[in-house]
């Protein structure tokens, strides 16, 4: 269906005023991209419309968990100690970590998860966390110098806030972004990209974006995690997952894989092959 930009702009429009939607702040950039997508697939506004909201449903994922942003302002303001190790914003971290499957998950190995990752990719000075929902919050754990510079991308502004003022409480700089990363890839160079638990669901929103996505990104390394197994862990997604990295893997990339209990990280490796960034 040919659509005019006008009404483009009306469809997005009628999708952030929603109840869902209008007080997460989402990023228009993602609409757009939505609505423009599915105007070349669908024969009518109604079927637009439709299509964009079950697309969206699964890039916001409440099903995932939606912390209270608002509450857990609150509570942060009233830490008093935001040294890493300090007891009270360990405690504070596992509390927000444990509010979205994709974090909570990884609350039982995070020690050995960012040895194993660091020890593989060396400590870089820059990090891109993509789509990084809750994932800044486990920096207690990460063991990074002070001096990194940590750049978060994510489409919903409370969350994007709440990391901001997270950020700069620990005393790196509020680096966090409202940034639709496939509608518009950071323009910034980075030694170390995270994209976690995130790839599976970029390609329901447009299968083989990975490809171009990842080409895109001006890294050094680019961390990949996909889970092994379902989030009831009764059914094995790691052949699935492997083949979806592979088969959107930029042409001449080195990738190293490593399992990590239920989470498998593709290292790659952007400073070799024909494609470098």
């Amino acid at each position: 269906m040919k659509v005019e930009n006008q009404l483009i702009q009306e469809l997005v429009g009628q999708i952030l005023n929603t109840r869902k939607y209008r007080h997460l702040g989402l990023n228009q950039a993602t609409i757009e991209d939505l609505v423009r997508q599915e105007a070349l697939q669908q024969g009518s506004q109604k079927a637009i419309l439709k299509a964009v909201r079950r697309k969206l449903h699964n890039i916001v994922a409440p099903y995932l968990g939606q912390p209270d942003y608002p509450a857990l302002t609150k509570e942060l303001y009233k830490i008093e100690d935001f040294a890493l190790d300090s007891p009270q914003l360990k405690n504070f971290c596992l509390k927000v970590l444990s509010q979205h499957a994709s974090t909570a998950e990884r609350i039982p190995i995070m020690d050995e998860f960012y040895t194993q990752l660091f020890q593989a990719v060396g400590k870089p000075q820059v990090i891109f966390d993509l789509a990084c929902g809750l994932h800044p919050l486990a920096l207690p754990w990460m063991g990074l110098p002070p001096s990194v510079r940590y750049h978060a991308f994510d489409i919903i502004q409370p969350r994007v806030d709440f990391i901001n003022l997270f950020l700069s409480k620990i005393g790196l700089t509020p680096l966090a972004e409202n940034r639709d990363i496939l509608a518009n890839p950071p323009e910034g160079a980075a030694d170390l990209a995270f994209f976690f638990k995130e790839a599976h669901r970029f390609e329901k929103r447009q299968p083989g974006c990975n490809r171009v996505f990842w080409s895109a990104l001006k890294v050094k390394k680019l961390a990949v995690s996909l889970p092994a197994t379902d989030l009831s862990g009764t059914h094995s997604l790691q052949q699935r997952h492997r083949d979806l990295v592979f088969s959107n893997l930029p042409e001449g990339l080195p990738v190293q894989e490593i399992r990590i209990e239920n989470e498998i990280v593709f290292l790659i490796d952007k400073t070799q092959g024909t494609h470098n960034g």
